[in-house]
C-alpha cells in the first residue's frame, strides 16, 4: 500500500497525469484506502510542490503542471470516498477581482486548495464586488479569496471588502488577497484578514485559519 502511494504522490510531483491516474485506478483496485491516497498521496505531494516552489527548486510551470496531475486524479478517487473522508475541509469562494483578466495564479490556488480538501467556488475573471458578495450570502464560505496581477485593479479588492461589510457578511469569513503587485502593507491597509504571498502560503494560511 506504502509503495503505490508513494508511487501516485512522485507521479503528481513530478507532473505526470496518465501515470498518476493509472497508478490510483491499480492501488484502488488493489484495495488500498481511497482516502489514504487522498491524504498520503495526493495532498502529500501538493505540499512538497508547495515547498519546492517556495524554496526556488519548483517554478511556475512545474506547479501548474503538478496541479493539473492531481485534478484528474481526485475525480477517481470521489466515488471510493465515503462519509468523513468525503467531507470537506472548509469552503473558499475565488475570483479575480473587476477589471482584470489574468486567471493563472487564481487557478493554481484553486487547484491547490481542492487538493487540499477544500470545496471551491470559482467566480472567474473580472468579478465585481456584487458578485463576491452574492456568493458569500449564497455559498457561506470560509474564506473569500482574491486576485489581482494588475496595479490598476487592486483598488477593486478595496471596494469589494467595503461591499463585503456594507453587506454584513463579514462574521466568521476570512479574506484573503494576493497577486504580483500586493504586499502585506496593502492587505492591512484595505482590510483584508491576510495576504498570501504564493499558493502554497495561500493554502497554509487557510489552514491554518481554520484550525
Amino acid at each position: 500500500m506504502a509503495d503505490a502511494i508513494e508511487a501516485i504522490r512522485n507521479w503528481v510531483i513530478g507532473g505526470k497525469r496518465k501515470e498518476a491516474v493509472e497508478e490510483a485506478r491499480r492501488a484502488l483496485a488493489a484495495g488500498v484506502d481511497a482516502s489514504a491516497i487522498m491524504k498520503d498521496g495526493l495532498i502529500a505531494a501538493m505540499s512538497e510542490v508547495g515547498r519546492r516552489y517556495s524554496s526556488g527548486e519548483f517554478f511556475l510551470p512545474q506547479m501548474m503542471i503538478a496541479a493539473r496531475a492531481m485534478t484528474e486524479v481526485i475525480p477517481v478517487l470521489k466515488p471510493h470516498l465515503a462519509g468523513e473522508a468525503a467531507a470537506k475541509r472548509g469552503k473558499a469562494v475565488i475570483g479575480t477581482v473587476a477589471g482584470d483578466f489574468h486567471d493563472i495564479g487564481k487557478n493554481i490556488v484553486k487547484m491547490m486548495l481542492e487538493g487540499a480538501g477544500y470545496d471551491v467556488v470559482d467566480l472567474g475573471v473580472d468579478v465585481g464586488p456584487e458578485k463576491f458578495v452574492e456568493a458569500v450570502q449564497k455559498e457561506a464560505p470560509n474564506f473569500v479569496l482574491m486576485s489581482a496581477l494588475i496595479t490598476l485593479t487592486m483598488e477593486s479588492m478595496r471596494r469589494t471588502i467595503d461591499a463585503l461589510d456594507a453587506a454584513g457578511v463579514r462574521t466568521g469569513l476570512r479574506v484573503g488577497v494576493g497577486g504580483a503587485p500586493l504586499t502585506q502593507k496593502f492587505a492591512d491597509e484595505i482590510g483584508a484578514d491576510f495576504y498570501g504571498e504564493d499558493a502554497y502560503a495561500c493554502v497554509q494560511t487557510c489552514n491554518r485559519l481554520l484550525h
